[in-house]
């Protein structure tokens, strides 16, 4: 199951995971994890991830409802 939506979100903008990865000052392997949702990002990081790329932190998250 996909709990993020940060691959479609950085898609969307036109940014690649390294893109992302520098920004942040992370390691890109880190970030493709999350992209392939290996495994996710604390919140607090999630709210990181929305601000550099200023969206709405919901929009990094799928719908658990529709």
């Amino acid at each position: 199951m996909e709990i993020n939506r940060i691959k479609a979100v950085l898609a969307e903008s036109g940014k690649k995971n390294k893109w992302l990865s520098a920004k942040m000052r992370l390691n890109e392997a880190t970030v493709s994890k999350w992209c392939t949702n290996a495994s996710q990002p604390s919140l607090k990081t999630l709210k990181e991830i929305a601000k550099v790329l200023g969206v709405d932190i919901r929009e990094l998250l799928n719908q658990t409802k529709n």
